[in-house]
C-alpha cells in the first residue's frame, strides 16, 4: 500500500513539471483517494455499534474512529451513545436527532406554582452541529399558559420566541398540528447553538385535574402531529422529545474542499455547503438513485428500483432497466408509450388487438383446462386423504385385533423384557421390504402362515414371519411368543428385530438365517454333516433348551422341539426358532395343564397322554432329533415297515435287539467310535424314557452332548471286539413294536401310545 502511494506521488510530480495547474488538482485527487485508503484501513477497526444503534462515520466511538472531536460518540457501559450528554437516536448522512428536555410547570388545586423546570440545548461555539429551523418547532402543551425561548446565534446575537395557548374546559385535550387550542407551536431562528426554554402563567390559570402540569419544548415538528397532555405525564416521559442538529464538515466550502487531502464526499455523492447562521463547512449527501455512506469508501451506491415496485413507475405492460442513479422503462412486445405508469403507459398497438383477443381466448381456454385439472386434482387429494384416514383407522383395528394393547400389558407386568428395544415396523415397512410379499421372496410356509424374506433400507436381510388370520386364541398364541422371545438373550435362538400389529395378521421380523433348518439338512439334500458338526449343532440347540428351561427370568418350555425348528446360521451355528407354541412356567409351579399341541413323531407320549407339560416334554422331542441326527430317518415314515414307522420306537427296539448300527447313518458309523456311538445312542435312550421324571435335564444333556464330543476318533470296527461287533451287527428282524419306549429300571416294555385320531391334539 505504501509503495503504491509513492508511485502515485511520483507520477503527480511529472504532471507537476508538463502542467502546473492540471497537476495540482490531479496531485490533489490522488492524494485524496490514498488519504481516504489509509482512513479505511484505520477504522476497519473501530467499533461501528453502540447497543442498537450503529455509528456511521464522520461519527465515531472514540477520537480515533470519528472525523473530528466534534464528532465523537460516547458509549457508555449501559450501552447507551450520547452526545454533549444527550442520548443519539439516530444518525443520517447530514443530521443527527438526540433525546432532548422539556420544560415544565406544575399548579396545585389552589392555583399555586409546585414545580417549574427550565429546559435547553447548550452546544459548543466551535461545534459544528445547530439546531435544525426546518426540522425542529417550539412547543407549549399547555391550557392556559405562554412558553417562551431564549436563543443564541455564532454571532452571539440573542434571540427571542414565544408562543401561548388556551383551551376551554374539557375532560380530556387531543390537539392535531398545534393549532392554538390547548398546544401551540412557532419556528425557531436560523443557525441556534444554544437556547433555553421556560413556561409562564396567564392570569387566572385555571386548573384540573388530571392536567396540573404544563409543558413546552423544542422539538422534532413530525413526532407530534397527535398530542394529549396526558403524553407528557410523569418523569420518564418529561425527557423523550427528540431534537434533529445540522451538522457540516471542516470550515471549508465546497470547491475549496475539493482540491484539499481532506476531502471527505465520496463517489455519487453530492457536496453542499453549509448555510446555517453563515457558518461554513459542507454537507455530503448521496445523490438521487444512489444510497450508502458518502463519506467513506466506497461511498453511495447504485439502488436497483426495479427489484423493488416501490421505488419505480414504470407500467404494467412496461420492462423495467436499472440505470446508474434511475432506471428506465420500455413497453412489451405489441405496445407502445413511454411505459410510465403516472405518463402515457402502453397502451396495445392496433395490429396486436387481435392477436390480443385470440391470446385471451387461449388464456380462457387454459384457464379452463387448468381451473378442471385443479378440480380433478382436488377431488383426487380430498379422495386419497379420505382413504388415507380410513387405512390410519383401519391400521388402529387392526393393531388392537392384533394384540397391541395385550401385548403392551404383558410387558408392563414382566421385569426385565427387552421388548422396549425391538423396533415396531409399519406395514409400508415390511411391504416394501418384502417387494409387496412377492412369491420369490417366500422363505417357508407352514401351519402358522408364511415366512417371507425381507430387504430393509439399510440393506439388512430379515425374515419376516407373517402369520394367517387368526382367531382370539391364534393372536394370544402370537403374543406369546412374541413375549418369550423378547426376554431371550441367547446366541443359539433366533434373535427379533421386531414386530407390526397394523396389518391385516401380525408380523414378526427376525434375523435372517440363511443356511435353512436343520431338517433340510438331514432329509432333503445329500447330507454334508459330519458326526462333528452333527454333535456341535446338537450340544449348541441343547444349550439353547437348557437356558430356556432354566437361566430365563421365567422358565420357558419350547413344547414344539423338532428338527425343522432348528436353524443354521452361515456358520452352521444352531438356532432355536418358533416359539409360537411355548409356554411360559411360573417358578412355583413344575408344571403346568394345557391343550396338547406339538408335531407328530416328536411329541411327548406322557405329555400326550394326561395334558401336564413340564420341561421334560422338550428333553423326549429333543431326543428324537438325537435319533433323525444319527439315523438320518424320518421321525414318522409311513412308507417304512409297520416296525419302523415311529423312529423313537424304531431306535429303542434297535438297541434293545443290539442292532442298532444298522439304522445308523454309514457317514456315523465310519466317524465315530465304538464308545462314542454308545454313550450318544445311550443318551438318546434316557431322552425318550416314558416317565418323565427318569429323563435328564436339558442341561444335563447339553454337558453330555460336550463331553462326546471331546473322545478320541479311532475306527471303531478296529476297536470292537468279536462279541461286540457279532452283537452290533445283528440282522435279526425287529418285532412289530411300533408304539413302544423303553424304560431304564427294567430294560422292558413300559408304555405304550399313539396317534389316533380320536384324540385331540394339535400339530404344526
Amino acid at each position: 500500500m505504501y509503495l503504491h502511494a509513492v508511485l502515485l506521488l511520483f507520477f503527480s510530480w511529472l504532471l507537476l513539471l508538463a502542467k502546473p495547474t492540471l497537476a495540482k488538482n490531479i496531485t490533489a485527487n490522488i492524494a485524496n483517494v490514498t488519504s481516504h485508503s489509509f482512513l479505511g484501513t484505520k477504522l476497519s477497526r473501530c467499533q461501528r455499534k453502540c447497543g442498537n444503534l450503529s455509528i456511521p462515520y464522520p461519527f465515531g466511538i472514540g477520537a480515533a474512529c470519528s472525523f473530528d472531536k466534534p464528532f465523537n460518540i460516547s458509549c457508555s457501559n449501559t450501552s447507551e451513545p450520547t452526545l454533549g450528554g444527550l442520548k443519539v437516536l439516530s444518525i443520517s448522512p447530514t443530521q443527527v436527532r438526540l433525546q432532548n428536555f422539556v420544560a415544565s410547570r406544575c399548579y396545585d388545586r389552589a392555583g399555586n406554582v409546585t414545580s417549574d423546570k427550565s429546559a435547553w440545548v447548550e452546544l459548543p461555539a466551535d461545534w459544528p452541529f445547530t439546531l435544525s429551523d426546518e426540522v425542529n418547532k417550539f412547543m407549549v402543551v399547555s391550557r392556559d399558559d405562554y412558553g417562551q425561548t431564549v436563543g443564541y446565534s455564532q454571532d452571539g446575537g440573542i434571540l427571542f420566541t414565544a408562543c401561548g395557548s388556551v383551551c376551554p374546559n374539557s375532560t380530556d385535550m387531543t390537539v392535531v398540528n398545534c393549532p392554538g387550542i390547548g398546544c401551540c407551536q412557532t419556528d425557531i431562528p436560523k443557525g441556534l447553538k444554544n437556547i433555553s426554554v421556560s413556561l409562564g402563567s396567564f392570569p387566572n390559570t385555571q386548573i384540573l385535574s388530571k392536567d396540573k402540569c404544563r409543558y413546552a419544548f423544542v422539538g422534532e415538528q413530525d413526532s407530534f402531529l397527535y398530542i394529549n397532555l396526558s403524553d407528557f405525564s410523569g418523569p420518564i416521559s418529561e425527557n423523550r422529545v427528540p431534537v434533529v442538529l445540522d451538522y457540516a464538515i471542516g470550515n471549508q466550502s465546497c470547491v475549496e474542499a475539493q482540491t484539499s487531502t481532506a476531502y471527505l464526499c465520496q463517489p455519487n455523492a453530492s457536496c453542499s455547503n453549509n448555510t446555517d447562521g453563515g457558518s461554513r463547512g459542507y454537507r455530503c449527501s448521496c445523490k438521487d438513485g444512489y444510497k450508502g455512506n458518502p463519506y467513506l469508501s466506497p461511498g453511495c451506491i447504485d439502488i436497483d428500483e426495479c427489484k423493488d415496485p416501490n421505488l419505480n413507475d414504470c407500467d404494467r405492460n412496461a420492462n423495467c432497466t436499472n440505470t446508474p442513479g434511475s432506471f428506465n422503462c420500455s413497453c412489451n412486445q405489441h405496445f407502445s408509450g413511454d411505459g410510465r405508469s403516472d405518463g402515457h403507459g402502453c397502451t396495445p398497438d392496433p395490429a396486436s388487438q387481435s392477436q390480443a383477443s385470440q391470446i385471451s381466448v387461449i388464456k380462457l381456454s387454459l384457464g379452463l383446462s387448468f381451473g378442471f385439472v385443479s378440480l380433478l386434482i382436488g377431488v383426487i387429494w380430498i379422495y386419497s386423504c379420505i382413504n388415507r384416514r380410513k387405512l390410519i383407522k383401519l391400521r388402529e383395528q387392526y393393531f388392537r385385533h392384533n394384540g397391541g394393547l395385550l401385548m403392551k400389558q404383558k410387558i408392563s407386568s414382566i421385569d426385565g423384557t427387552r421388548a422396549e428395544s425391538s423396533k415396531i415396523f409399519t406395514a409400508e415397512e415390511l411391504k416394501k421390504a418384502t417387494n409387496n410379499y412377492a412369491e420369490d421372496r417366500i422363505l417357508g410356509r407352514g401351519g402358522y402362515g408364511v415366512v417371507y424374506k425381507g430387504i430393509l433400507p439399510d440393506q439388512r436381510i430379515v425374515a419376516i414371519k407373517k402369520s394367517k388370520v387368526m382367531d382370539a386364541n391364534q393372536v394370544e398364541q402370537f403374543i406369546n411368543e412374541l413375549l418369550i422371545v423378547t426376554q431371550v438373550n441367547h446366541r443359539n435362538v433366533v434373535k427379533l428385530l421386531g414386530c407390526c400389529f397394523e396389518s391385516e395378521v401380525p408380523e414378526l421380523v427376525y434375523e435372517y438365517i440363511p443356511n435353512g433348518t436343520l431338517f433340510e439338512h438331514i432329509h432333503k439334500t445329500f447330507s454334508r454333516l459330519t458326526l462333528e458338526h452333527r454333535l456341535r449343532i446338537a450340544a449348541e440347540a441343547a444349550s439353547a433348551l437348557s437356558y430356556l428351561h432354566s437361566a430365563a427370568s421365567i422358565p420357558i418350555i419350547h413344547r414344539d422341539v423338532k428338527s425343522a425348528n432348528i436353524l443354521l446360521d452361515a456358520n452352521y451355528m444352531a438356532k432355536m426358532a418358533d416359539f409360537g407354541a411355548s409356554r411360559l412356567v411360573p417358578f412355583d409351579q413344575t408344571q403346568v395343564t394345557t391343550l396338547v399341541q406339538g408335531t407328530l413323531g416328536y411329541l411327548d407320549p406322557e405329555y400326550f397322554h394326561t395334558g401336564q407339560l413340564n420341561e421334560k416334554s422338550d428333553v423326549y422331542s429333543f431326543g428324537v432329533v438325537l435319533a433323525e441326527l444319527l439315523t438320518g430317518k424320518m421321525p414318522i415314515c409311513l412308507e417304512r415297515s409297520p416296525g419302523e414307522q415311529n423312529l423313537a420306537t424304531y431306535f429303542l427296539v434297535s438297541m434293545k435287539e443290539n442292532r442298532l448300527y444298522q439304522i445308523l447313518e454309514p457317514r456315523v458309523v465310519n466317524e465315530g467310535t465304538l464308545e462314542q456311538l454308545q454313550a450318544i445312542a445311550e443318551l438318546v435312550k434316557r431322552c425318550l424314557y416314558v416317565k418323565s421324571e427318569e429323563r435328564p435335564t436339558m442341561k444335563e444333556v447339553a454337558m453330555e452332548l460336550e463331553s462326546f464330543r471331546k473322545y478320541r476318533k479311532h475306527p471303531w470296527v478296529n476297536q470292537q471286539s468279536h462279541e461286540e461287533s457279532e452283537s452290533l451287527l445283528s440282522d435279526k428282524a425287529p418285532t412289530d413294536l411300533y408304539a413302544l419306549s423303553i424304560g431304564p429300571s427294567t430294560g422292558d416294555i413300559s408304555g405304550q401310545y399313539s396317534f389316533g385320531t380320536s384324540t385331540t391334539f394339535l400339530l404344526n
